[in-house]
C-alpha cells in the first residue's frame, strides 16, 4: 500500500484562535501555514480582516495571502489550485502542510473537489442586484428556494452572494446548482487528514471574542482602512472584497445610511451570523476532532495530536 503524506487541517469559526494556533504549531513542528480564508487573499486589506502582522508573517509565513487586489475575484477552484500546488511542494521539502482557516467551502473543495460549474455572467449577475435593490434578498431567497429547494434550505436569507449565485446557475440553464453539486466529479485527496476544528461549547463566549475583536478593529483604524480602500481602488459595495464581513457595514456608514454606532452593531452581528455558518459546516463534516478552543489546555491537546501524528507519518 501507498503511505499517504500528512496533512492537517485547523478549522473553526471567526475569533476561535486558529491563527494564533497555527503560528505556535509553525514555529515548534516542521509544519507549513497555507491560508484557507476567502478575505485574507486581498491585498490592503489588513484590519478588517484580522491578517496576521508583519512580524507573525516573519516567525511564521503564510501562503496564500496578499494575492490580489480588493478588485480582483479568488474563487474555490483557483484556491484548490494554488492549495494542492503549494500541498506538493511543501510535502516534497519534507515538511507537512497546515492549513488554516474558516471559509469551509474551500475546505470542502479541497477535500471533495469541485463541479463543472456555468462561467458567471455579468448581465445576470447585475440583474440579480437590481432585484435585490427593489424587491430585497429575501425575496430573492424565496425564489431560489421554490427553484432549487435544496439550496434554498442550505443558504440563509443574509447569504446573499451564493444565493446570486445560486440563482444564476438556475437561470442560466435551468438546472438546480443542487443537482451539480450532486454530479461533482469525485476528487480523492492524496493525504492522510487530520483535520481539527476548534469548536466553542459556550456560543456566548464567542459572541463576547466576537465583539471585543470587532471593537479592537475598529479602535485599530477599520474605518480609515475602508476609506483609504475607496480612495485607491476602483471599488463598488457588490465586489466580493466588499461584501467581506466589517467591509461592508462601515461601507454603509461611509455612505451615510446608518450612525457609526448602528455600524458598529450591524458588523457584530454579521460576524456572529458568519460565525453561524461556520459552525453549521462544522457539524456537517465527517471525522473532524472537536477541541475545546478557550480550555487552557486547547494548544497543548492540538500540539499533542499535530505532534503524534508526525511522528506516525514521517
Amino acid at each position: 500500500m501507498t503511505v499517504l503524506p500528512p496533512a492537517i487541517f485547523l478549522m473553526g469559526p471567526t475569533a476561535s484562535g486558529k491563527t494564533g494556533l497555527a503560528v505556535e504549531l509553525a514555529q515548534r513542528l516542521p509544519v507549513e501555514i497555507i491560508s484557507v480564508d476567502s478575505a485574507l487573499v486581498y491585498r490592503d486589506m489588513d484590519i478588517g480582516t484580522a491578517k496576521p502582522d508583519a512580524a507573525t508573517l516573519t516567525a511564521a509565513p503564510h501562503h496564500l495571502i496578499n494575492l490580489i487586489d480588493p478588485t480582483g475575484v479568488y474563487s474555490a477552484a483557483r484556491f484548490r489550485d494554488d492549495a494542492l500546488a503549494l500541498m506538493a511542494d511543501i510535502t516534497a521539502r519534507g515538511r507537512v502542510p497546515l492549513l488554516v482557516g474558516g471559509t469551509m467551502l474551500y475546505f470542502k473543495a479541497l477535500r471533495e473537489g469541485l463541479t463543472d460549474l456555468p462561467q458567471a455572467d455579468a448581465a445576470l449577475r447585475a440583474a440579480i442586484e437590481a432585484e435585490a435593490a427593489t424587491r430585497g434578498w429575501p425575496a430573492l431567497h424565496a425564489e431560489l428556494a421554490r427553484l432549487d429547494p435544496e439550496s434554498g434550505a442550505r443558504l440563509q436569507p443574509t447569504d446573499t452572494q451564493r444565493i446570486q449565485r445560486a440563482l444564476e446557475v438556475v437561470r442560466l440553464t435551468g438546472r438546480p446548482m443542487s443537482d451539480y453539486w450532486r454530479a461533482g466529479r469525485a476528487a480523492a485527496l492524496p493525504y492522510h487528514l487530520l483535520p481539527i476544528a476548534l469548536v466553542p461549547a459556550d456560543r456566548a463566549l464567542l459572541h463576547a471574542h466576537i465583539a471585543r475583536r470587532f471593537d479592537a478593529m475598529l479602535g485599530a483604524g477599520l474605518i480609515d482602512e475602508v476609506r483609504a480602500l475607496r480612495a485607491e481602488y476602483r471599488l463598488d459595495a457588490a465586489m466580493p472584497s466588499m461584501r467581506c464581513v466589517g467591509y461592508r457595514q462601515v461601507w454603509g456608514y461611509l455612505e451615510g445610511e446608518y450612525g457609526r454606532d448602528e455600524m458598529r452593531d450591524r458588523g457584530v452581528f454579521a460576524t456572529r451570523q458568519l460565525a453561524k455558518r461556520q459552525l453549521t459546516w462544522l457539524r456537517g463534516m465527517q471525522d473532524i476532532i472537536r477541541v475545546e478552543p478557550y480550555a487552557g489546555d486547547a494548544s497543548q491537546r492540538v500540539l499533542s495530536m499535530v505532534s503524534a501524528e508526525l511522528d506516525r507519518s514521517l
